[in-house]
């Protein structure tokens, strides 16, 4: 098998969103995402323990959702149109069914128009801790009303609110989903467990 060589774009290469979903939709190995300026940002797959993490966490949330049918559960696959015009791809979503249910057919089968209530990034060895804390504000700034931004390596929790207050944690048991999330509990010990 021919692999092809990698595709480096200038700073100054910009899409549009439909172009966006045209080029996500011809090249879905990539994981792409989309600033509001329109720049095209190429992620690097996570490593295999950032997976399993991102899993077992996703799973823990769908399993609380399921449970009070509050809303619908994204998984790190899924691009959302932020109000800025970015197109965003957390690492697990939570959207609530009234926001849901209030877009069409046409927006949900796309990257839908909307900023998620809640998101999770998972920090994985390859990320660039400021990268990410930028990533969280947009979604604040854009209407996100809860952000978990989980770091492993530091074992510290960044939680972001819609009122934007920013809280450290240092190696917290277990996080509350608070208002948005109610009655979440998520047990954070695996995760940060040295093996």
């Amino acid at each position: 098998m021919v692999s092809a060589p990698p595709v480096y774009l200038p700073p100054s290469f910009t899409v549009t969103n439909d172009q966006f979903w045209d080029l996500a939709k011809s090249n879905p190995e990539l994981r792409l995402e989309r600033t509001a300026a329109g720049e095209l940002i190429v992620m690097p797959p996570t490593g295999s323990e950032g997976g399993r993490h991102n899993a077992e966490v996703t799973t823990d949330i769908v399993i609380w959702n399921r449970r009070t049918q509050l809303g619908k559960v994204f998984d790190s696959s899924t691009g959302f149109q932020l109000p800025n015009g970015a197109t965003r791809a957390p690492d697990t979503a939570w959207i609530s069914n009234e926001r849901w249910n209030a877009l069409t057919p046409d927006q949900r089968q796309r990257f839908a128009p909307i900023c998620p209530d809640f998101v999770l990034e998972l920090a994985s060895e390859s990320d660039n801790l400021e990268t990410l804390r930028q990533k969280m504000q947009e979604y604040v700034d854009n209407g996100c009303r809860l952000g978990w931004l989980i770091i492993p390596q530091t074992q510290q929790v960044e939680i972001y609110r819609g009122n934007g207050a920013v809280e450290v944690l240092q190696f917290p048991a277990s996080l509350s989903g608070e208002a948005v999330l109610p009655g979440l509990v998520l047990d954070l010990v695996a995760i940060f467990k040295k093996s």
